[in-house]
């Protein structure tokens, strides 16, 4: 875990305002060596046309600094937009990493969209991660913290002094992810986050998503463990496990499913490929119907 001497990787945010995510290239500024972090595949439900601007403005970033992609890292399965790690590893030929867990997700949802093309051993992955693993990047390591709660699979990239932690921690003023998906478990997610924050408090946190809570005007995406352990709306220092618990269960209550949570999990439990074409040479994407 990040000392106070820790390297500091740099980061780079590219904001997508359709889906309020935020995609991550960071990189080991001794060797120039890369990776890129939960990128979005622009996907336009009106009409269900796939584009890849925002991960092609991925890749002219990487050329312009004159990077090396080492890898294209999930911090989970995500159910708001669809992932791009397919056409760039495809353009690129980095691998795709996710958390090992990825199988429970594949199980629950490759079923809901009949895709029998989905074998649930994350063979779609390049390499699945779990708790103490250690990827290089450069002179840098990418430390695999498994952080559930949100879904079985989340988990936190820690490198250096900087922390992606995908959905599981939002801007201190908008809280913590919801927990009613399946396989989300908010005492795992109370646990999950307690880790994160026993981090050390200068650790840079870098966040998934951000909503513009009521108050503020301006996005932001990062902010630091002392920050979330004294500010957190929902899981400040103080807050036990079991308020928490009871606090995330009643607002996940009131919450909509995700406008893009179907054609999502459809496309990232194949780590971001669509689905196989039909006879007529069309991909289809489904819609179950009274199922989310």
């Amino acid at each position: 875990m990040p000392a106070e001497s820790a390297a500091r990787p740099q980061v780079e945010a590219f904001f997508d305002a359709a889906t309020f995510t935020v995609t991550y290239l960071v990189h080991d500024p001794a060797t120039r060596i890369a990776a890129i972090i939960d990128p979005v595949l622009d996907f336009s439900a009106r009409n269900a046309r796939i584009a890849t601007r925002s991960a092609d403005a991925l890749l002219d970033a990487v050329a312009q600094r004159g990077l090396t992609l080492a890898w294209l890292l999930e911090t989970h399965a995500h159910a708001d937009h669809l992932s791009a790690s397919h056409y760039l590893r495809e353009k690129t030929g980095a691998p795709v990493v996710i958390g090992a867990r990825i199988t429970d997700v594949q199980r629950t949802f490759a079923p809901l969209f009949e895709a029998d093309d989905v074998t649930p051993d994350g063979s779609q992955f390049d390499r699945l991660v779990q708790e103490g693993d250690v990827l290089p990047l450069g002179s840098l390591e990418i430390q695999v913290l498994h952080t559930p709660g949100h879904t079985p699979a989340c988990v936190t990239y820690v490198i250096g002094d900087a922390a992606f932690v995908g959905d599981t921690l939002f801007m201190p003023d908008y809280g913590t992810a919801r927990s009613d998906f399946p396989g989300g478990s908010a005492e795992q997610l109370y646990r999950s986050i307690r880790r994160i924050l026993a981090l050390p408090g200068e650790t840079r946190v870098f966040v998934g998503h951000d909503y513009l809570p009521e108050g503020r005007t301006i996005y932001a995406w990062e902010t630091t463990v002392a920050a979330q352990a004294a500010d957190n709306v929902h899981i400040h220092d103080g807050v036990s496990e079991a308020d928490y618990v009871a606090l995330r269960h009643a607002r996940d209550a009131q919450l909509e499913a995700p406008v893009l949570i179907l054609p999502s999990l459809q496309v990232n439990i194949r780590a971001g490929a669509l689905p196989p074409a039909s006879d007529n040479g069309t991909r289809y994407l489904k819609l179950p119907i009274n199922t989310i």
